[in-house]
């Protein structure tokens, strides 16, 4: 296999990963720690900014709720303002060293929204991936005006290059569908 498309398979799978981890921030109405793990909250006084997953155990004690455990507990205030200045609809409450989080209940019409932002949010995954194909397109053909490679190879590299894409656009779809149902279910 060509150099070329072993680089973008890598770059793909990436940007797949990275899809999946911002998909997994749109909030369903199920308490999910993806919802709050990745929020930056700055700790000791502003010395340091670090995610929630880095400061704290996140588990869901039942469908409606998270509690976060902080490692230290002298922070625990601090990780509750960062919630609450992250802006993501989520209002903590502290007894002591524990923050609990009360995940309301989606209406109608905030479902709607949320499909809506995360079939954005999909899109520009999608994009991203046809972007890094098009790119490994034109590094082949750069080879082919180049002599490096035959008119017949390029084809060839081409035609592998679509199948990959193919193959990385599937999860993407599935993604979709999966966020979807979790969004619709009451």
């Amino acid at each position: 296999m060509d150099e070329t498309v072993s680089q973008m398979r890598q770059k793909m799978q990436k940007a797949l990963m990275i899809l999946q981890e911002d998909i997994s921030t749109v909030r369903t109405g199920r308490a999910m720690p993806s919802l709050i793990e990745n929020v930056v909250v700055s700790v000791y006084a502003g010395a340091q900014r670090l995610r929630i997953k880095e400061l704290a155990t996140i588990s869901a004690s039942d469908p409606q709720t998270l509690v976060l455990q902080p490692y230290d507990g002298s922070i625990a205030g601090e990780i509750q303002k960062g919630i609450m200045e992250a802006n993501i609809g989520l209002t903590p409450s502290s007894d002591g060293n524990i923050i609990r989080i009360s995940i309301p209940p989606l209406s109608q019409e905030r479902r709607v929204e949320l499909i809506k932002l995360m079939k954005q949010k999909l899109e520009n995954g999608r994009i991203a991936i046809r972007q890094i194909r098009q790119d490994a397109r034109n590094i082949v053909r750069k080879k082919h005006n180049n002599k490096e490679i035959s008119e017949e190879q390029m084809y060839g590299i081409d035609q592998e290059i679509q199948k990959i894409t193919d193959q990385i656009m599937l999860p993407v779809d599935e993604m979709g569908r999966k966020k979807e149902a979790e969004l619709m279910q009451i």
